[in-house]
């Protein structure tokens, strides 16, 4: 029957088949934002359930062998348009990988992701990684067996980097890291040689409705559509999508540090200029979708450190900063300002660490990953390793589990093999940071005068309009002319923190 059909009708049906798929998962996330935004602690149990039932009917949808034999029919069609082929390869790939999975597994994993994340934030509260331990041990094994049905060469945690980051593996991570690691530690030590900036004021007393009304000010003068996206808080910032249309992040607020909400507004809106700027034609089939995580990351390092640490942004922004705290900056100049936010020194939490520290973070928890996911760790050995290797790496003596190996959200998600896109992106941010300096006329004059429209363009032409058309790599060089080289991070960070320490 299906060859009767002509292609264009065939395709229509695939996209109808896609996209109400992309219903029932987006009906998820709408179920998943609330449950770490506004859902009351009783309704955490039924929460887990629906969003369990949920992602196993999306899942079962998928894996249709009439879905699957319609990719192929598709696929050898040679009158399909350019996006149309690539939609439906892609759409493929995804199928066969997916097809390894049972519902089952995909709502038993659902369901201990679920409880996770509660016993995550109930572990939180009380300070004691004992509490989350448990359920941690039931995702990491999860996520063993997830790799065994995946399939995988050399090490199972390719199989989990796989899945954000197409391709990726322990060898390709292990040499980027080892290419970074002492050129980075060879810049903390000189800079901790040189005498220290002063960020004391960025620690006083910032009321928490004049921080949100200064966070909403940036997140739109930055280009984020409030007809198409909202912000909330929780207690892990993220961003979330329900399509091109529908985009919300979160934040914090600490009223005793002006970092917290500043720069994880900042962040966040990153990712959400992106997921705005994918095409809503394609809504529900890849093109509409990221291009991997270290893309999307590349996407709100740029804005966060290119943009929200730059001297030349914050040049215009400073005196309405002032007038809203006076009392706290009156008397602090934009350059000193300026030599405070981009701070140098190892701390505790990632989120809150300065551009030099912050890749031992990742480092610290790709290794602790990898050995999880290998067999070498247990689960109830984590709080021990963690304080160690934040003592060798970074020199701080971890007080407690909060600020500890409790300090992110991923594992209760189960997103083992996330962290190394962090990294991944920093380094494509610079590159693509420096691409766009150059092809954009006066990108620095059109900054200090607090415009990055021309920028926000150029990342729609350039990175957000493909969706998943091409790999990170393929992208990259699309963009810029080459390949990922880190020699655009490491000559940004030396350039940039010459000038602040002085050496």
């Amino acid at each position: 029957m299906v060859l009767t059909k002509s292609t264009a009708d065939l395709y229509n049906d695939y996209k109808d088949r896609m996209q109400k798929i992309a219903d029932v998962k987006y009906s998820a996330a709408v179920l998943q934002w609330d449950q770490e935004t506004y859902l009351p602690p009783k309704g955490a149990e039924f929460r887990g359930r629906q969003l369990a039932t949920l992602s196993e009917i999306a899942h079962e949808w998928f894996i249709d062998p009439s879905l699957g034999r319609l990719l192929q029919e598709l696929h050898g069609r040679g009158d399909l348009g350019e996006s149309q082929r690539r939609n439906v390869d892609l759409s493929l790939e995804d199928y066969d990988k997916q097809k390894k999975f049972t519902p089952a597994f995909i709502r038993k994993l659902s369901e201990a992701t679920s409880r996770g994340f509660h016993s995550w934030l109930q572990a939180r509260n009380a300070n004691a990684f004992t509490r989350f331990q448990p359920d941690l041990e039931q995702l990491v094994q999860l996520k063993k067996e997830e790799a065994e049905l995946a399939g995988y060469q050399q090490h199972p945690y390719n199989a989990l980097l796989d899945q954000y980051e197409k391709g990726a593996t322990i060898t390709l991570l292990d040499r980027v890291f080892s290419e970074i690691r002492t050129p980075l530690r060879d810049l903390l030590q000189t800079i901790g040689g040189r005498p220290q900036v002063d960020d004391s004021f960025l620690h006083g007393n910032f009321p928490k409705q004049a921080q949100w009304d200064f966070g909403m000010q940036l997140i739109r003068q930055m280009g984020f559509d409030f007809e198409a996206g909202r912000q909330d808080l929780s207690e892990h910032p993220f961003t979330t999508n329900f399509n091109s249309l529908d985009v919300r992040i979160t934040t914090r607020v600490d009223e005793n540090d002006f970092n917290h909400m500043t720069w994880s507004c900042i962040h966040e809106t990153g990712h959400a200029l992106y997921e705005q700027g994918l095409p809503p034609e394609e809504y529900g089939l890849p093109l509409g979708e990221y291009a991997s995580l270290s893309i999307h990351e590349s996407q709100s390092r740029l804005w966060e450190n290119n943009i929200g640490r730059s001297l030349s942004w914050w040049k215009t922004i400073y005196p309405g900063l002032q007038k809203t705290f006076p009392e706290q900056l009156n008397t602090t100049t934009t350059e000193q300002f300026y030599k405070g936010i981009n701070k140098v020194q190892p701390s505790l939490i990632r989120t809150e660490s300065d551009e030099v520290s912050y890749h031992f973070h990742v480092m610290i928890r790709y290794e602790l990953e990898k050995r999880l996911i290998g067999g070498e760790l247990k689960t109830s050995d984590i709080p021990a390793w963690w304080n160690e290797n934040y003592q060798t790496w970074l020199g701080v003596t971890v007080p407690d589990d909060k600020r500890g190996c409790l300090q992110d959200v991923h594992w209760s998600h189960g997103s083992f093999g996330y962290f190394p896109t962090y990294s991944l992106g920093s380094f494509y941010a610079a590159q693509l940071f420096s691409a766009a300096t150059t092809q954009i006329n006066d990108l620095q004059g059109n900054i200090g005068k607090g415009d990055t429209t021309p920028l926000l363009e150029w990342l729609r032409v350039n990175v957000h309009q493909y969706g998943r058309r091409y790999t990170s790599e393929e992208l990259c060089a699309k963009a810029t002319g080459k390949s990922l080289d880190i020699s655009y991070f490491l000559s940004y960070l030396l350039e940039k923190y010459r000038n602040i320490y002085n050496f």
